[in-house]
This record gives C-alpha cells, sequence and structure tokens, in this order.
C-alpha cells in the first residue's frame, strides 16, 4: 500500500517560521516533523510515498530527496498553490494508483503504529483514526460506534489526520481544483461507508510555535527511549 504525506499547507499559524522554511521541515526532538513521518512509516512497511507541496515545495524536495537516505522512494505532487486535503489527494491520483492507500497529515506528531492499519478496507471506502479531542479542539470531529464512524450524536472524537481511502472517493474532483475531505467523508458516512478505530495514545496538532515547543520539550524529555513505534 502507498502513503502519502500532506504537506502543502502554507502553515499561516506558524509564522514567521514558516516564511522561510516549509512548515513540514520545522524541527522537533532535532528532527524535521515529516522526517519522524518517513522513518515511522519505512518501519511499518510502506516504502513508496508521495508528498505534496506548495508553498517552498523545492526546499521540501531539496532536503528529502528521492527518499533513498530512509529506505523509501519518495515522488513529488507539485501545486502551484494549495488545493486543500480532497484536492491535494485528487490531484496526486497519477502517482497514487487504483489501490486504497494510507493518507497523513504532515503537521501532526502521533505514536500510532501504522502497522495495525487494516490492508483491506471490505464494505468501506474509507478508515479513519480518531483520537481524544485537544483543548483548542474540545467539540471533536466525529462519532465511532461499533467501528464505523458517524458524523451525529454526542460523545465526539477528533479525526487524528491519519486514513486510508479509495481512490473512488476521490474521482469526482478535477486535478487541479480545492476540495475540503469532510463533505466527501460526511456523504460516505451518511452511507455506513466509514470505519474506523480509536487511538488513545500520543497525538498531537502541530499546528503553533507553542505547541511545536512543547513537542520539542516532550521529545527532549522522552531522548532515545523515544521510538514512536509501540
Amino acid at each position: 500500500m502507498k502513503a502519502m504525506i500532506l504537506a502543502a499547507g502554507r502553515g499561516e499559524r506558524m509564522r514567521p517560521l514558516t516564511d522561510v522554511t516549509p512548515k513540514p521541515l520545522l524541527e522537533a526532538g532535532g528532527k524535521p516533523l515529516i522526517v519522524w513521518h518517513i522513518e515511522k512509516l519505512a518501519r511499518a512497511g510502506y516504502t513508496e510515498l508521495i508528498i505534496n507541496h506548495a508553498h517552498l515545495g523545492e526546499k521540501l524536495e531539496a532536503a528529502l530527496g528521492d527518499g533513498s537516505r530512509f529506505g523509501v522512494s519518495i515522488r513529488y505532487s507539485s501545486e502551484i498553490e494549495a488545493l486543500e486535503t480532497a484536492g491535494g489527494i485528487a490531484n496526486a491520483m497519477p502517482l497514487l494508483g487504483p489501490e486504497p492507500f494510507l493518507v497523513v497529515n504532515g503537521d501532526i506528531f502521533c505514536d500510532y503504529d501504522f502497522t495495525a492499519l487494516p490492508r483491506e478496507l471490505g464494505e468501506f471506502s474509507a478508515w479513519l483514526v480518531l483520537v481524544d479531542n485537544p483543548d483548542h479542539h474540545p467539540d471533536g470531529d466525529f462519532l465511532l460506534r461499533q467501528g464505523r464512524v458517524l458524523d451525529d450524536g454526542e460523545h465526539k472524537l477528533t479525526f487524528s489526520g491519519i486514513g486510508i481511502y479509495r481512490p473512488e472517493l476521490f474521482a469526482a474532483i478535477a486535478r487541479g481544483t480545492k476540495a475540503r475531505l469532510a463533505p466527501l467523508l460526511r456523504e460516505q458516512m451518511a452511507a455506513g461507508r466509514v470505519g474506523g478505530e480509536y487511538h488513545r495514545g500520543l497525538w498531537l496538532d502541530v499546528g503553533t510555535p507553542q505547541r511545536l515547543q512543547e513537542l520539542d520539550d516532550l521529545l527532549g524529555t522522552l531522548g532515545g527511549k523515544c521510538t514512536l513505534n509501540r
């Protein structure tokens, strides 16, 4: 199964850090955020990676290259301007191919074990990993009930930014156009076609300089004991 890392966002809340550095290349624990993802995906057996980019994309490609030093193959999907999540995925479809694929937000940090993800979706068109609601997103996104993800009810959880999708989900989106992921998922949820699971471990949305510093401090505390492949 191929994996895509979403890395095209401008990172407005991270300015001025992102004025000169792509958000995925900001460092925590002595390592760029996106490298934590790449190394973890490689350990889980995901060796064909696609990374989209827009803002300062040439710096991202220069830093990561073809992925060989990480034990993976990296191909890039370039966007003139960020196309949002679904638009970015649709734009990368020629690289992703006809089989289900994994997508990971480039601006999260999580100790989820990618080997635990299902390799077959069965009746589902998408599979989402949900986490506890952080303080900055207390109402959550979706409800998890008996292995299905729903868009109603109370006790919602937060979508982690980790999911598996069938390519058909993005078939109606023209390449190069902006499109959000949430409306597509809600349509599938209404039809009972989104499965999911709850991850109770470490998860951070690294969206601000403060959260980046918090992550850096945490990784500094964990030091060499932090494998993030539990």
